[in-house]
C-alpha cells in the first residue's frame, strides 16, 4: 500500500470513530447519565415534592408517601426507555438509522426543558413527565446505535465497534457521577439544572452527527440505493470499496428481496428465528435481571457500613461508575479476541462468585471487623464482571444474529425486555432488601448461573462471521431434524461482476 494509502486509512478509521463518537454522545451516553444523575438530589427533590402538596393542596406528606412519589420519579425513566423501544423500530425503517439518531433529541430537549422549569412552576408532575421524555429518548437511541454502528463497521471490528455502545454508557454513569457531586450541580440550589444538564451531550450530538454517512446496509438494502451505499462505505472505509465486503451486503439484499421489514409478533411465529429470539430475550433480560443497576443503589450503604463518612460516600460511588467504565474498555479490547460466548459466560460465572462472597460478607460483617470491607472489595469486583461480559456483548447480538429485515423488530424486543426488568427490578429492589436483608443478592446470582448455563448450551460463537454462516449455525437448532433439505437448497444468485468496477470511476 503506498504512503497516501496508508494516510486515508488512517483518515478513515478517524471517519469511523468520530461517527462513533458522535452518535454515543447523544445517545446511550444518555442513558448511564440519566441513571446517575438521580442518586444525589434525592433529599432535595423529595423535600421539593413535600413543599409543593404544603403549597398546593395544604397536605404533610408521610415519609413513604414522598417515597413513592420519588419511586415513580425514578422508576418512569424505564417505562418511557421501554415506549422508546417499540417506537424504534418503526422509526429506523422509516428515517434510517442516522436521522432516528437526530430526531430523537426533540424528546431531550423537551425533556431537559421542563426539568429546567420545573422548580419555578412549583410542579413535581414536570419533573415525572421530563422523565418519561428522557426515559424515550434513552430507549430509542440504545436500539438505535448499536444497530447504527454494527451495519457501519466493518466485520473484523463489528464487535468492537457495537461495545463503544457500552462503553459510552459506562462513561455516562461517571460523567452522571461527577456532574452530580455537591461541588458542581449537586447541591440544593442547582438540582434543576443537574436534571437539565443532559441537554448539552444532545446539543454536541445535533451539531456533529449530520456530518457523516448514513448507514451502507440501511441505503443499500433498505432503500436500493447503491451508489449512496457506495460512497458510504469510502468515507467509511477511506479507501475503495472492497469488493467482498459489497457482496457480503449484496447477497443479503438478495436473500431478503421484495420482504417487507418484520414485525415483533412475527418473529414469535416464524421457526426459523425461534432460537435467535430466544436468546435475545433470555441475555437482554438477565443484564438487567442479574443486579448490576442495584448495587450501584447498594453501593452507598455498603460504603457506610465500611466506615465511610457520609461526605466522602460521593467520591468513592465514583470508584464504581469508574470500575464499570475501565471494564468495558477491556471487554472491547478482548471481544475480538476471545470471542462474545466466552466474554458473556465468564461475565456471568464471575457474577455469581462476587455474589456469593457478597451475601457471606453481608452476613458476617457484625461479627467479624473486615468483613465491611471485603463486601465493598465484592461490589468493585461484581461491577467490572459485569463490566466485562453482559454490558458490553449484550448490545452486540441482535446486529449480529438478525438479517436486515428482522433486525429492527429483534431490537425492539431485545430493548422491551431490558427496560421492563430493569423497571421490574427497581421496583422490587427495596422490598428484595427489606425482606431478605442480607441474602438480597441470592436471585441475583441464580440469574447469572442460570444465564451462564444457557449461553454454554445454546449459543453459538459469531466472532467475525458473516451473518449467512451464523444464520446456518442457528438452523441447526432452529430445524434439528429437518437439516438435510437446508444443505441441499442453492445459495441465493447475485451479481458479483458488476460491483467491483463502479468503485474505479
Amino acid at each position: 500500500m503506498s504512503h497516501a494509502g496508508e494516510q486515508k486509512v488512517k483518515h478513515s478509521s478517524l471517519t469511523l470513530v468520530l461517527m462513533v463518537a458522535s452518535a454515543a454522545i447523544g445517545g446511550t451516553l444518555q442513558y448511564g447519565y440519566n441513571l446517575a444523575i438521580m442518586n444525589s438530589p434525592t433529599t432535595f427533590i423529595q423535600k421539593f415534592i413535600n413543599e409543593t402538596f404544603l403549597e398546593r393542596w395544604d397536605i404533610q406528606l408521610e415519609d413513604y408517601q414522598v417515597t413513592l412519589v420519588w419511586t415513580i420519579i425514578v422508576s418512569i425513566f424505564s417505562l418511557g426507555g421501554f415506549a422508546g423501544a417499540l417506537i424504534a423500530g418503526p422509526m429506523t425503517i422509516r428515517f434510517g438509522r442516522k436521522k432516528c439518531l437526530l430526531l430523537n433529541n426533540i424528546f431531550l430537549m423537551s425533556g431537559a426543558l421542563l426539568a429546567l422549569t420545573s422548580r419555578a412552576a412549583k410542579s413535581f408532575e414536570m419533573v415525572i413527565i421530563s422523565r418519561v421524555l428522557v426515559g424515550i429518548n434513552a430507549g430509542i437511541s440504545m436500539n438505535v446505535q448499536p444497530m447504527y454502528f454494527g451495519e457501519s463497521a466493518p466485520k473484523h471490528l463489528r464487535g468492537a465497534i457495537s461495545l463503544s455502545s457500552a462503553v459510552f454508557t459506562a462513561f455516562g454513569v461517571v460523567l452522571g457521577q461527577v456532574v452530580g457531586l455537591r461541588e458542581i450541580l449537586g447541591s440544593e440550589a442547582c438540582w434543576q439544572y443537574l436534571l437539565a444538564s443532559n441537554a448539552v451531550p444532545g446539543l454536541i450530538q445535533l451539531l456533529t452527527l449530520p456530518w457523516f454517512p448514513e448507514s451502507p446496509r440501511y441505503l443499500l438494502i433498505d432503500r436500493g440505493d447503491k451508489e449512496a451505499c457506495i460512497n458510504a462505505l469510502r468515507r467509511l472505509r477511506g479507501c475503495e470499496v472492497q469488493s467482498s465486503e459489497l457482496d457480503e451486503i449484496l447477497q443479503e439484499q438478495a436473500e431478503t428481496k421484495g420482504t417487507r421489514p418484520r414485525r415483533p409478533w412475527e418473529l414469535f411465529t416464524d421457526r426459523s428465528v425461534r432460537w435467535q429470539l430466544i436468546s435475545v430475550m433470555i441475555i437482554s433480560s438477565a443484564m438487567q435481571l442479574c443486579g448490576n443497576d442495584s448495587i450501584y443503589f447498594y453501593a452507598s450503604y455498603v460504603f457506610k457500613e465500611a466506615g465511610i463518612s457520609n461526605d466522602k460516600v460521593q467520591y468513592v460511588t465514583i470508584g464504581t461508575g469508574t470500575c464499570e467504565f475501565t471494564a468495558c474498555i477491556m471487554c472491547n479490547l478482548l471481544v475480538e479476541r476471545k470471542g462474545r460466548r466466552f466474554m458473556l459466560m465468564g461475565g456471568f460465572i464471575l457474577m455469581t462468585i462476587w455474589a456469593v462472597v457478597f451475601t457471606i460478607a453481608l452476613s458476617f460483617e457484625h461479627y467479624i471487623s473486615w468483613m465491611p470491607y471485603l463486601s465493598m472489595a465484592c461490589i468493585f469486583t461484581y461491577i467490572l464482571s459485569f463490566g466485562m461480559g453482559p454490558a458490553g456483548v449484550t448490545g452486540v447480538l441482535p446486529t449480529e444474529i438478525f438479517n436486515q429485515t428482522a433486525r429492527p423488530a429483534a431490537y425492539m424486543i431485545a430493548g422491551s425486555m431490558m427496560w421492563i426488568n430493569l423497571g421490574i427490578v427497581g421496583m422490587i429492589f427495596p422490598f428484595l432488601v427489606s425482606e431478605l436483608s442480607q441474602y438480597c443478592f441470592v436471585p441475583f446470582a441464580a440469574v447469572c448461573v442460570l444465564s451462564a448455563l444457557y449461553i454454554g448450551l445454546f449459543l453459538p460463537e459469531t466472532k467475525g462471521k458473516s451473518l449467512s454462516v451464523i444464520t446456518r449455525e442457528f438452523h441447526k437448532l432452529n430445524f434439528k431434524n429437518q437439516d438435510k433439505n437446508f444443505e441441499s437448497q442453492p445459495e441465493a444468485q447475485y451479481q458479483l461482476g458488476e460491483v467491483c468496477h463502479s468503485t474505479a470511476l
